[in-house]
């Protein structure tokens, strides 16, 4: 998985989105930041994500989502984004 960069808009949509952990921290885990981005944040949230990371890249941090942050309708939306027309499962929770 690609390292992000933190520029100063994906600092602030990491604020935002991920609000308990420094943006600092949150860059670092980009398939979690996404999850966060992709389920809370809005467009320009999104718009900052998307700079860095294609196609290719947001398939590859929702290959790697964590359990638990994703709700159904963010998830089925952003793999129709990256062409899955049907997503496939949801990541879950293993106790």
């Amino acid at each position: 998985m690609k390292p992000l960069v933190l520029t100063e808009a994906l600092r602030k949509a990491a604020q935002r989105c991920v609000w308990f952990e420094p943006p600092e921290t949150a860059v670092a885990d980009p398939a979690k930041l996404a999850a966060y981005i992709f389920t809370y944040g809005g467009a320009d949230d999104a718009s900052a994500l998307r700079e860095q990371y294609g196609e290719e890249d947001i398939m590859i941090v929702l290959d790697a989502a964590p359990p638990g942050i994703y709700d159904a309708r963010s998830w089925a939306y952003w793999n129709l984004v990256v062409g899955r027309y049907t997503p496939p499962s949801m990541p879950i929770r293993r106790l």
